[in-house]
Formats: structure tokens, sequence, C-alpha cells
């Protein structure tokens, strides 16, 4: 089924209507990634508080914050429900340290591509591998490189279709959500940090700075993406 048709089976209903319309289109075939940022909550919330079919899944790339391991056991414990993680491979991480040493994605755009490929890309193939919708949490004002987005996308890179549901959501209607349905969040959101990554990768942003200007902070014109949703761009 197409881009077209789905846009227009879901026009006019609610997030949760549409969510739930998704897995009767894909029945067993749609998978929601998670980060455990403020966006991927609101639509975790969603997925589980109304027991939608839709496998909920993350990315462990064996560098993320301990606020965010947080995250994700108040979540599994709020909902009772479980989150399938998936690790990159063993041998291309002790390749790469052996090689390289730990802190390699400092030394070159190249290398931190590299290191994002291993850790994130190449598990997230086999996260959405025999899967036909991919449910996703990037909003539209995260980075310019996402202002074109629509609700409904065609990955060709993956081959299969791309929900965005928060994709024209702000972070005010994000956070007043998050408040309203008691939902656990990242609290170094409240420390300047925005777009939460790897430890290493990640800084807080300074007042006035661009959104992503956190991630990556090292790098100029690099796009500040790790490949995850710009593999077909």
């Amino acid at each position: 089924m197409n881009k077209k048709i789905i846009t227009e089976r879901i026009e006019g209903l609610d997030l949760i209507e549409k969510l739930k319309t998704i897995t009767q289109v894909f029945p067993g075939k749609v998978v929601f990634t998670t980060s455990f940022g403020v966006e991927d909550q609101v639509i975790t919330d969603m997925i589980f508080r109304n027991n939608i079919d839709i496998q909920v899944v993350s990315l462990d790339t064996g560098r993320l914050f301990e606020e965010t391991y947080k995250v994700f056991n108040s979540t599994i414990s709020k909902y009772n429900k479980s989150i399938k993680v998936f690790y990159p491979k063993t041998d291309a991480v002790e390749k790469l340290l052996t090689e390289k040493g730990p802190s390699s994605f400092y030394e070159s755009i190249e290398n931190r591509k590299e290191c994002c490929n291993i850790r994130k890309v190449e598990p997230l193939h086999r996260a959405l591998t025999g899967m036909k919708c991919w449910i996703t949490g990037i909003r539209a004002e995260q980075s310019s490189g996402r202002t074109d987005m629509e609700m409904i996308e065609e990955d060709h890179g993956y081959g299969l279709l791309k929900m965005n549901p928060l994709f024209d959501w702000s972070l005010e209607q994000v956070m007043e959500y998050l408040k309203d349905n008691n939902v656990p969040y990242n609290q170094l959101h409240h420390k300047g940090f925005i777009s939460i990554g790897c430890e290493p990768c990640t800084r807080a942003v300074k007042p006035g700075e661009d959104f992503r200007a956190g991630r990556w902070w090292w790098e100029n014109n690099s796009g500040k993406e790790c490949g995850l949703h710009t593999h077909g761009k």
C-alpha cells in the first residue's frame, strides 16, 4: 500500500486512531524506534497506554548517558511493557576500538560516521528487517534538513513506509503532553540538553544556539546527522 492511500486513510483521525489504523493496514509489521527522547516518550505513551500493536525497539549503542538508562527503566516499570533492544555487533565494535581506540570519532567526520554506522545504522537495519512501516519521533523543526518532511513518507532506502506522527508538533506541545500524562523523560532536558544521543557526542546547548548544536559539536558542515534518517537523501 502506497503513501497516498495511507495518507488518505488516516486523514482527519487523531493520533491514537492514526497509529491504530497503521497496524490494521500492516498487522504485525509496524515498528517504533525509541531513543527515549521527549518526542519518543510521547509516542511510547500512546502505544503502551492504548495497547496498540506496534513493536517498540531501541538501539543501545553502548555509549548512552546514565540518565537515558534511567528513562528506559522508568518506562518499562510504568507501563509493564517490554522494549526490544538491538546492540551493535560485538566483532565490529571490537575491531573499531582495537584499530582506532575508543575516541576515534573526534578525529574526523569519516571516523564519526563509521562509529555511527556500527553502533546505530547497522542495528537499525536489523530492527527494520521484515517490517512494513517504521514509526519515528522526529519533528520538522528539529533541523533544517527535516523541514520538508511529512507524516507519511516512502523510505526507499529501507523499502518501507515511514510515519512521523509528531512531525508538526512544537517542543512546547511535546513537553505539555509529557506533563499532562505524567510520562517519564530524560532530566538532562532541564540542563540544556535538547537532542540527546551518545554521551561522548552530546553536550548542552547554549542560549541562542541551534537545536542540533549539541550533537557532534566539534564538526562543521557535517549535516549533524548520524545516517538513520538521511541515507536515502
